[in-house]
C-alpha cells in the first residue's frame, strides 16, 4: 500500500511539472490538456519499465519539452507525439551509451540534429545520428563534454552533404561553360 501511495504521488509531481511547462511554451503555440500531459506522464512510466530504467526527481520529460519547444518541427499537431517519442529515443540511448553522457549533453545533441541533420525527422535522429554517436561513446568518445553535446555530430556523419560554397561553385560551372 505505501508503495502506491509513494507512486501516486510521484506521477503527480511529474503530471504537475509537465503542465508548468506550459507557462513556457504557449509563447511558441504549443500547449498541453491534463489528459494530454497524464498521457506524456504515463508513456514515460512505461518507457521506464520497457528500458529498465528507474528515475528520481521531476525526470527527463520537462527538460525534453523546454529543449524542444521552440522547434521549427513541432506544432500543436504533432506536440504530444513527438514528446512520447523523444522520451522514448532518450531513455533507449542513455542505456545504449551506458550513462556516460550527461542528461544535458545528449539533449542538446538530439536537439541540434532533430533541426539541422534530421529536418525533425524522428526515425533518422533514432536510426542514424544517435545510432552512429552512441557508437563512438561506447568506444570512448569523450569529446562531446566540452562542447555540452553540440557540434559534434559532423565528426561522425557519415553521408557526404553539400556544403553551400561547393554548391555555388558546381551551380557556377553549370550555368557559365
Amino acid at each position: 500500500m505505501d508503495k502506491n501511495w509513494i507512486m501516486q504521488l510521484q506521477r503527480q509531481t511529474q503530471l504537475t511539472k509537465v503542465i508548468e511547462t506550459n507557462q513556457t511554451t504557449k509563447q511558441y503555440g504549443l500547449s498541453l490538456t491534463e489528459e494530454e500531459a497524464k498521457l506524456i506522464v504515463t508513456e514515460r512510466v512505461n518507457t521506464l519499465k520497457v528500458q529498465k530504467r528507474v528515475e528520481f526527481g521531476e525526470g527527463i520529460t520537462p527538460k525534453i519539452i523546454f529543449e524542444f519547444c521552440d522547434s521549427d518541427f513541432i506544432d500543436q499537431n504533432n506536440y504530444v507525439e513527438t514528446i512520447i517519442r523523444l522520451q522514448e529515443i532518450f531513455y533507449l540511448y542513455k542505456n545504449e551509451m551506458m550513462d556516460e553522457i550527461s542528461d544535458d549533453e545528449l539533449l542538446h545533441f538530439m536537439r541540434e540534429q532533430f533541426e539541422t541533420v534530421c529536418f525533425g525527422d524522428l526515425e533518422y535522429l533514432e536510426g542514424a545520428c544517435l545510432a552512429v554517436f552512441s557508437q563512438a561513446v561506447r568506444a570512448g568518445y569523450r569529446g562531446y563534454q566540452e562542447s555540452e553535446g553540440r557540434g559534434e555530430y559532423a565528426a561522425f556523419d557519415e553521408v557526404k552533404r553539400w556544403d553551400y560554397d561547393l554548391y555555388y561553385e558546381t551551380l557556377k560551372e553549370l550555368l557559365w561553360r
